[in-house]
């Protein structure tokens, strides 16, 4: 292919990502029939179909989803580090998008990035609260937060908070009366309330260890959530038994609204981690972020 036609892949990438000639002809600057031409004379040089097009919607054969999910990458990176370029030197503006778990963004990054936007004014940052493993290349986001132990190894990965041990609690209205679980298999015989994760629609397993014994259980109940904050809630009106984070229930603990269980069974996780792609190119808004968040004993892998 000729140089001159990577014009045509920026196309094709745009109309895979919007689904629609109409928007991506927009997004271009030009018109519908004439990007229907260029992807046909792609499709064309190449030799292969590349889109398959109905009245109503446009989306990618098995070779054009190969051929996007190579050259889609690229491209970002090349709009990345140009505008990299543009940004000036010594005064950092622009957008950080991050994805994290509620519990991540309002223990850590709440916290820690107030005095970052209000020490720039031009740095903007947007969060996205999100409980499944998600993928911050293909969803375009700058950084992720994550557990230690779920960071993957590609990936450049920076310690932002202290270990994470989680807690089984519930109102004693709704422990009165009952046998108080000792061990998991117990929890079978009291309601449990559920977080459902987006990530194939599964609820999250409850894990514990005693003894170096890791032990994970699925338990049920009346009610599910896909966020924390309900969850405790629900458990602060009596619907049953909640596991979450330590340090999110514990003020309720103290004041008696909330009683903890199975407390020997505590387990203890790797602490968030910021993370992002190693071939990123860094912003200076984006190292002021990391720098910010960095915890004094944590060690960029």
């Amino acid at each position: 292919m000729a140089r001159g036609n990577y014009n045509d892949l920026l196309a094709f990438v745009a109309v895979a990502r919007e689904g629609s000639f109409t928007r991506a002809a927009a997004q271009l600057g030009v018109s519908q029939s004439a990007l229907s031409h260029t992807m046909r004379a792609l499709e064309a040089s190449l030799g292969v179909r590349l889109l398959t097009r109905t009245t109503r919607s446009v989306s990618t054969t098995e070779a054009g989803e190969r051929l996007m999910a190579t050259i889609s990458p690229r491209f970002d990176e090349i709009e990345a580090e140009l505008a990299a370029l543009n940004l000036r030197k010594d005064k950092p503006v622009g957008t950080i998008r991050l994805t994290a778990a509620e519990h991540a963004a309002n223990t850590v990054l709440w916290p820690k990035l107030i005095g970052l936007t209000t020490d720039y004014p031009e740095i903007n940052v947007e969060i996205i609260v999100d409980y499944g493993l998600t993928d911050i290349v293909a969803g375009r986001y700058d950084a992720g937060v994550r557990l230690g132990d779920q960071v993957e190894k590609d990936m450049i990965a920076v310690r932002i908070g202290p270990d994470l041990k989680m807690a089984v609690v519930a109102a004693p209205s709704y422990l009165a009366g009952k046998l108080q679980p000792q061990s998991p298999p117990d929890l079978a015989q009291h309601k449990c309330i559920n977080l459902r994760l987006p990530t194939h629609g599964g609820l999250m397993a409850w894990e514990f260890e005693r003894d170096g014994h890791m032990v994970k259980a699925h338990v049920e109940g009346q009610w599910t959530f896909n966020s924390s904050e309900p969850i405790l809630r629900a458990a602060l009106a009596g619907f049953g038994l909640a596991y979450l984070p330590e340090d999110m229930v514990a003020p309720h603990v103290e004041s008696g609204e909330l009683k903890r269980v199975m407390k020997n069974w505590t387990p203890v996780f790797p602490g968030y981690h910021l993370y992002y792609a190693s071939r990123r190119q860094s912003s200076p808004a984006f190292v002021l972020l990391v720098e910010a968040l960095r915890s004094k004993d944590a060690a960029k892998r």
